[in-house]
C-alpha cells in the first residue's frame, strides 16, 4: 500500500519550466534604410611619370661621361648638376673648321667687293660671295647650338624632378643622340593601372578615383587622367592613369586603383547582415518575434555596408549581429 503511495505521489510532481521554453537566438537589430555608393573598378599597377613628364638627357655630339653627378632616385632641383660631359675631340675640331670657314668667307666676300669697286668682279660674283659667309653662318650656329665647341659640358637639371633611370655608366663614350639619363618633372607622377578590356569601356577621364598603397593605409585621392586605347602588349591589359598628390608616391612603388564607374541604389545594409553561406544571399528580418528570411541580390559589396535588391519590409527590423546563426522562422529574442 505504501508502495502504491509513493508511486501516486510520483506521478503527480510539477513539470519543469525550463524543459518547456522554446529555444530562440539572441540578435542585434538595426532599422532598414535605402541608400546609395559608388560603384568602383579596381585595378592593380605602379607608380610611373606621366605621359609628357618625363625627359631623357641627351648630348647631340660623340663624347665621354667624364662624371655622374646622381644616382637612380635622385631628388633634383632645377639647374642642379647632372653629368659632366666631354665632347669628343672630333666634334671640337669640326667646330674649329667651321669657324674659319665663316672668317675665310668673310675675308672672300670683302676682296671681292673691293674688286668690284675697280670693276675686275662682277655683282654675281659678290652675290655669290654673300651667300658663302651666309653658309658658313648657318652652318656654325647650328654646331653652335649642339654644343660642339665646348670641350667640357655641364649638364643640368632643366626642372625640379627625379632621376628615374641612368643609361650611361661613368666613362662610357657615347654616340650623338645617345640617353644618358632619364629625369621625371615633380608633380608628373601617376598611378597607371591595368583594366580588362571588357571593364575599361566604362572609364573617362575626369572620373573620381583613389589609390591605395598595397600595404593599405589611407587611401589617396584623385582622378582618371589618360586612359589608353590600345593593349598593353606586355600585361594584355588597358593602361589607365590615375593622378596622385605630388610627392605622395615614389617612382615603380607598387600600387591599387579604385575608379568611381557609377552609383549603385538599394537597400543599405551592414555586410555582417547578408548570409551567404549554405545557399543565396539573404537577410533576415524579425517579424512576430521569428527570423524571416529574404533573399537579396548583392549589387555593391563593400567592407562595412552592402547595396543590396530584394523583397525588404521597411517597417521590420533588420538582424545584423547573429544573422548567421538563425534560420528562416527561428524564433529570436534582442539583447
Amino acid at each position: 500500500m505504501a508502495a502504491l503511495l509513493l508511486a501516486g505521489c510520483g506521478g503527480s510532481a510539477a513539470p519543469d519550466p525550463a524543459a518547456s521554453a522554446t529555444p530562440s537566438v539572441l540578435v542585434g537589430l538595426q532599422p532598414v534604410q535605402r541608400g546609395e555608393a559608388p560603384e568602383w573598378l579596381a585595378g592593380y599597377g605602379s607608380a610611373a611619370p606621366a605621359t609628357g613628364g618625363s625627359m631623357t638627357v641627351s648630348v647631340p655630339q660623340p663624347g665621354q661621361v667624364a662624371r655622374l653627378a646622381v644616382t637612380p632616385g635622385s631628388v633634383v632641383r632645377s639647374g642642379q648638376l647632372l653629368a659632366v660631359f666631354a665632347t669628343d675631340p672630333s666634334a671640337v675640331s669640326a667646330y674649329d673648321q667651321a669657324v674659319t670657314a665663316l672668317t675665310a668667307a668673310r675675308r672672300q666676300r670683302a676682296t671681292t667687293a673691293q674688286l668690284l669697286t675697280q670693276q675686275l668682279a662682277t655683282r654675281d660674283q659678290l652675290t655669290q660671295a654673300g651667300k658663302a659667309v651666309a653658309d658658313a653662318q648657318t652652318a656654325l650656329a647650328a654646331l653652335r647650338q649642339q654644343g660642339a665647341g665646348q670641350r667640357t659640358r655641364l649638364l643640368t637639371a632643366p626642372f625640379a624632378g627625379v632621376v628615374t633611370a641612368i643609361t650611361a655608366a661613368q666613362g662610357d663614350r657615347t654616340q650623338p643622340g645617345a640617353p644618358l639619363l632619364t629625369l621625371a618633372r615633380s608633380g608628373s607622377i601617376v598611378a597607371t593601372i591595368g583594366l580588362d578590356p571588357a571593364l575599361a569601356v566604362r572609364v573617362r577621364p575626369g572620373q573620381a578615383a583613389r589609390v591605395w598603397r598595397l600595404d593599405g593605409g589611407t587611401p589617396l585621392a584623385g582622378r582618371v587622367t589618360r586612359v589608353d586605347g590600345l593593349l598593353n602588349p606586355r600585361t594584355r591589359m588597358v593602361d589607365v592613369d590615375l593622378s596622385v598628390p605630388a610627392g605622395a608616391v615614389l617612382p615603380n612603388e607598387a600600387l591599387k586603383g579604385e575608379i568611381a564607374t557609377g552609383v549603385a541604389a538599394g537597400w543599405a545594409v551592414p555586410h555582417a547582415a547578408v548570409v551567404t553561406a549554405n545557399g543565396p544571399p539573404r537577410v533576415y528580418q524579425v517579424a512576430g518575434g521569428k527570423a524571416r528570411a529574404v533573399a537579396v541580390t548583392v549589387r555593391l559589396p563593400g567592407e562595412r555596408v552592402d547595396i543590396v535588391e530584394g523583397a525588404l519590409d521597411s517597417g521590420r527590423p533588420l538582424i545584423v549581429e547573429g544573422a548567421y546563426q538563425v534560420e528562416d522562422g527561428a524564433a529570436v529574442r534582442t539583447r
